[in-house]
């Protein structure tokens, strides 16, 4: 089995990878290589099979015909431009999030060999004025420029596995906390800070009201639920290859009282409350209601409360002191 992570530099990327060089294993099968690909080349990585680390632009169809080739079995499409940042830039999130992605699939119709792809797509996929809840069959209505090119790759993903150019399967991520590492452009980026740097010992600050209420999962959870997503039987997925990852909906005032049940009273007076309407204008316009039921019937889960994400930060990313 031969394996390659687009973003696999990025946080997510690195415990795909990690997780896999863990088991050796990926849909029945041996795994024979692994590459990891990011726009900086990521740092090696020990596993008991060969791993290739590359610096690539998946804006450039040339360096994409380099990394897919013909024996790349299952490929992790994480790469992406965030959301912030690709309101801001709008060239830049085009390029990245849409022709980025048409790169990749159009590489693997030229190879016709068909290989497994997972497609990290994104909640921000629906918003405006479709009523709740929101399931797997609710018409996307993007509100964000990022939230359109993910909509539009996963009407890709869809056409290309209709066509047997690949299988694909893509997932909606929930907001992913707690995150580890530095705060990013993401409009969303405050909803792991605000746990993070409190745990680290540092101050935070939260931009909306406590009774803020959005829609999360762990990124212990959410590796899990992408490999087991890349496992899943192309019959089982149906006609409509994208789905909702489980979550839960939690206000901050929640997520607060969770980190205060983990780790006691001091984290939380580090943080400050300062409303950022920049930030409030997009995550206000997102939703939070939303049904996952076609991912739970397909074996994937959510953490069983808020508890979880902080100890599994506690246990897999704590910076040492």
């Amino acid at each position: 089995m031969n394996i390659l992570i687009l973003g696999g530099g990025g946080f997510l990327g690195r415990k795909i990878a990690s997780q896999l060089a863990a088991t050796g294993t990926l849909r029945g099968q041996k795994i024979t290589s692994l590459a990891l690909a990011d726009l900086a080349q990521p740092a090696p990585l020990e596993a008991p099979f060969p791993v290739t680390c590359h610096a690539a632009d998946i804006t450039d169809r040339a360096q994409m015909d380099a990394l897919v080739t013909a024996e790349t079995q299952v490929i992790f499409h994480l790469a992406a431009v965030v959301s912030a940042h690709a309101e801001a830039e709008f060239d830049t999130g085009m390029q990245v999030n849409l022709f980025g992605t048409l790169n990749l699939l159009d590489r693997a119709r030229a190879l016709g060999t068909c290989p497994v792809v997972v497609f990290t797509s994104s909640l921000a996929v629906f918003g405006g004025e479709v009523p709740d809840p929101i399931t797997d069959w609710t018409i996307p209505n993007p509100q964000s420029s990022y939230g359109a090119q993910k909509a539009i790759g996963e009407l890709l993903v869809n056409d290309y596995s209709r066509k047997g150019f690949i299988d694909g399967r893509g997932f909606r991520l929930p907001t992913i906390s707690v995150r580890p590492g530095a705060p990013n452009r993401a409009a969303s980026s405050f909803m792991s800070s605000i746990i993070r740097e409190p745990l680290n010992g540092q101050g935070a600050i939260c931009p909306v009201d406590p009774d803020f209420e959005h829609y999360y999962l762990s990124p212990r959870r959410c590796v899990g639920n992408l490999i087991r997503g890349a496992e899943l039987d192309a019959a089982a997925l149906g006609t409509q290859r994208c789905m909702i990852l489980p979550g839960r909906r939690l206000s901050i005032r929640q997520m607060i009282d969770a980190m205060t049940a983990v780790a006691g009273p001091e984290p939380a007076k580090l943080i400050r409350w300062e409303p950022q309407p920049e930030i409030e204008v997009i995550v206000k316009g997102w939703r939070f209601d939303y049904r996952p039921d076609k991912a739970l019937d397909l074996g994937l889960a959510a953490d069983a409360g808020f508890e979880e994400n902080v100890a599994f930060y506690l246990e897999d990313d704590l910076p040492a002191r």
